[in-house]
C-alpha cells in the first residue's frame, strides 16, 4: 500500500486516477491546485506524487521547484506536453520519471514500481568513488572536484553516477535513457545530449577537450580517470 498524492486540474483525470490506483490498494489524495497539492505534500507525506504541469494556480514545474526545496519525495510528471524542453526542464527541476498522457494504469503502476524501488533507502550505494580530482559520495549525493563542491542537479548527478559504476566502459544513450530516466525504448536522445553538455561544463571541460566524458561517436559516452588515460 503506497500514499500516492495526485496533483491533477482535470477533475475526470483525477477521480480516474484516484478509482484506478486505490483498486491497486492504494491510498489516493487528489488535489487540483498547486497551492493545495503542496500543502498536502508537507501534511500528508505521500511516498508518490503524480503532478501535472497545467495548474491554474502555480504552474507544475514551479510547484515542483517549490516542492524539491522541502522534500525529496519520488515526483512523476503526468502531462500532455511532450515537447522536449518541458520534460528536460522538469526532470533537470528534481522530477523522477515522467508520463505523458494518455496512459494506462499498468504502465503508471509500473514507473511507481520503479521509483519507489529507487529510492528506497536500502537500495542507495553508500561507498563513495574517487576518479581523479573528482569524488562522488553517493549516500549524500553530493560531488566534489579537487576538494570543490559541484553543484549538480538531481538528473546530472544520476547521470554521473551511472557513468560512475561502470568506468571505462562505454555507455550507450540507450542504456543512460534507460537507467537514467527510465525510458528503455529510446527518442530522448536530445535530454542525453543536454544533460551530458551541462555535466561536462560543470566539471570543467568541454565536448572539444574532455578531461572524463569521453564521447565515442554514434556509440555513446565513458568516464575515464585522467591520470591513466595516455
Amino acid at each position: 500500500m503506497t500514499r500516492v498524492l495526485v496533483v491533477e486540474d482535470d477533475p475526470e483525470i483525477g477521480r480516474l486516477l484516484r478509482r484506478n490506483l486505490t483498486e491497486l490498494g492504494h491510498v489516493v489524495t487528489v488535489a487540483t491546485e498547486g497551492g493545495a497539492g503542496l500543502a498536502l505534500a508537507v501534511t500528508d507525506e505521500p511516498q508518490v506524487v503524480l503532478l501535472d504541469l497545467g495548474l491554474p494556480d502555480i504552474g507544475g514545474q514551479r510547484v515542483l521547484e517549490m516542492l524539491r526545496g522541502v522534500s525529496s519525495v519520488p515526483v512523476i510528471i503526468i502531462t500532455a506536453q511532450d515537447d522536449d524542453v518541458s520534460v528536460v526542464r522538469a526532470l533537470d527541476a528534481g522530477a523522477d520519471d515522467f508520463l505523458t498522457k494518455p496512459f494506462g494504469t499498468e504502465q503508471l503502476a509500473a514507473r511507481m514500481r520503479a521509483v519507489l524501488r529507487r529510492t528506497e533507502p536500502g537500495q542507495r550505494p553508500t561507498q563513495e568513488v574517487r576518479i581523479g580530482e573528482l569524488l562522488i559520495e553517493p549516500a549524500a549525493r553530493t560531488v566534489l572536484m579537487a576538494d570543490n563542491p559541484v553543484d549538480l542537479s538531481r538528473k546530472e548527478y544520476d547521470l554521473l553516477w551511472v557513468l560512475a559504476t561502470r568506468l571505462g566502459e562505454v555507455v550507450t544513450k540507450r542504456e543512460l535513457l534507460a537507467e537514467v530516466w527510465q525510458l528503455p525504448f529510446g527518442g530522448g536522445d536530445r535530454t542525453v545530449d543536454v544533460h551530458l553538455s551541462w555535466l561536462r561544463r560543470k566539471l570543467g571541460e568541454t565536448a572539444a577537450e574532455p578531461r572524463y566524458l569521453q564521447t565515442v561517436r554514434g556509440v555513446g559516452v565513458r568516464l575515464v580517470d585522467p591520470g591513466t588515460e595516455h
